[in-house]
């Protein structure tokens, strides 16, 4: 048996950054790297809250925790599943451990989850309340190696600096 018979790799990208929130929500969860979705583009939508959606020539960088299933089962409460966000396995590039994936011409490509929210695509405005916790995620995803560059493209469109994480 493997590892990968009895946990799941997640594609962490909005709130979940923030690595006392996902040990709070999956005290089972562990952080195992960073990765890279093509294609796609990093909004907050009409709900108020982080979303991915398909878009040509666009990147979404995000933290891949290894998830335990009764981890998993918590994380599709705290998502709403299946009414703010439904759950989809796609292929991303994985910086991290070579013990995962599958290594093609030099890129180690995983199969993740990812929470998606495809009703709500359009670009929104950030709850007050989430601004801090994606605040504070962007500080650990900084530190664990997601370019500065992408959050300032991306994620400073929707969500402004606060004093905590400056």
């Amino acid at each position: 048996m493997s590892r990968f018979d009895t946990q799941s790799l997640y594609f962490a990208y909005g709130s979940n950054l923030w690595l006392q929130q996902m040990k709070l929500r999956c005290p089972g969860s562990k952080f195992v790297g960073i990765a890279t979705l093509r294609d796609w583009k990093w909004i907050i939508n009409t709900r108020g809250f982080a979303n991915i959606v398909p878009s040509d020539g666009d990147i979404v960088h995000g933290m891949i925790f290894e998830l335990i299933p009764h981890d998993e089962d918590k994380l599709d409460r705290y998502e709403g599943v299946p009414r703010a966000y439904i759950k989809r396995t796609i292929p991303v590039e994985f910086i991290g451990d070579t013990g995962y994936g599958v290594n093609i011409e030099g890129t180690t490509f995983i199969d993740a989850l990812v929470y998606i929210d495809e009703i709500r695509v359009a670009d929104g405005v950030p709850k007050a309340e989430y601004i801090g916790r994606i605040n504070m995620g962007i500080l650990d995803a900084l530190q664990s190696g997601i370019p500065r560059t992408y959050v300032d493209e991306y994620l400073r469109r929707f969500i402004p600096a606060d004093s905590l994480a400056n």
